[in-house]
């Protein structure tokens, strides 16, 4: 008697529930990314190619409607070309799990593989200078309890190259004092890094914990006025609120929009320009490898130059021979040729 093979909500299923979630610990941060993905490709089958959740088969993801998928995306939803990568990167990952499942949709997860990623332009990278960082860290008001707050969560963006994530989750726990004063952040991956922070930075986040009574270990480190913790998008409201500030006082600085992910950027830039190792950067910021960490060293427009300059002496002529030397070649070339 032959048996059908499982639907394809099935694997879809079975690929959140169990395989991410479980088998590859995925953050709540990447599964709920993937998660959006499908839902909204089973959004377009639907509504696009009039095929109802229920109804699809593997013959239905085929390689143009996959492509007219991301390319929906972009020209009704107006998303931009590395979002639209990491929509596919979550469909990839989907039936890669698929095919490894299921032999008899290996073919047909083969096409759905073969969609490529859309080439991205370079977007440059945008830092602070040390004085904008020195400016920034000045406004915040220290006379009441949303200013420190603020500080605190400035200085901490800054000086552990906290993602964003990595910053909102933080516990008053996290911040360790043993022989050094340490923050432990969950970064990509679930992986825990620690990152020593300097006596400065830490009197003021322990002035914020204690004149704000963050003082529960496991308790959102920041919060909003409604004591929740705080969100991507409230740490970029904060962000924006002081900028827009600088910029008034300081209108020959802070040019470009910040993000709070330049904060991450700044700090490596300057750590560059101390001329701390590579290496170290990596392992500071938690970088998969230290190419990842090189793409700063390339960007920074004086580290360039400061190879340059050192490289500029080999390009110097140097005197080969001397002048009598030179006269006894062109003797020997007279009588011999």
């Amino acid at each position: 008697m032959k048996t059908e093979n499982p639907p394809f909500a099935y694997y879809v299923s079975s690929f959140f529930t169990d395989y991410i979630s479980r088998q590859r610990s995925l953050s709540p941060n990447t599964v709920k990314s993937y998660r959006d993905s499908i839902v909204l490709m089973l959004y377009y089958f639907e509504k696009e190619l009039h095929i109802k959740p229920e109804r699809l088969k593997f013959e239905d993801f085929t390689c143009a409607n996959i492509e007219g998928f991301l390319n929906w995306l972009e020209e009704t939803r107006g998303i931009s070309v590395s979002t639209r990568n990491q929509r596919l990167a979550a469909i990839h990952s989907l039936f890669k799990y698929i095919q490894y499942k299921d032999l008899f949709a290996f073919e047909q997860c083969k096409e759905v593989l073969s969609v490529p990623y859309k080439k991205t332009s370079a977007v440059p990278m945008n830092y602070l200078s040390l004085e904008e960082i020195r400016i920034l860290f000045g406004l915040p008001n220290q006379k009441n309890k949303s200013g420190i707050r603020d500080l605190a969560m400035l200085v901490l963006l800054y000086e552990t190259g906290a993602r964003v994530q990595e910053l909102i989750d933080l516990t008053p726990q996290a911040i360790q004092v043993r022989s050094s004063v340490t923050v432990e952040l969950c970064g990509k991956g679930r992986k825990i890094r620690w990152v020593p922070l300097n006596n400065q930075a830490y009197t003021i986040v322990t002035n914020y914990i204690n004149r704000c009574q963050r003082t529960v270990p496991s308790s959102p480190l920041f919060v909003n006025k409604a004591g929740e913790k705080l969100t991507r998008a409230g740490v970029q409201y904060v962000i924006d609120k002081y900028m827009a500030i600088a910029r008034q006082v300081n209108p020959g600085l802070f040019t470009n929009r910040i993000t709070n992910h330049c904060f991450r950027h700044s700090k490596a830039m300057h750590l560059l320009e101390a001329g701390v190792n590579l290496i170290y950067i990596r392992d500071f910021f938690g970088h998969s490898t230290v190419t990842v960490t090189e793409i700063y060293a390339k960007t920074n427009p004086r580290i360039k130059e400061k190879v340059l300059l050192q490289d500029s002496a080999s390009l110097e002529t140097t005197k080969r021979f001397s002048e009598k030397q030179k006269e006894g070649l062109v003797e020997w070339l007279r009588n011999n040729l």
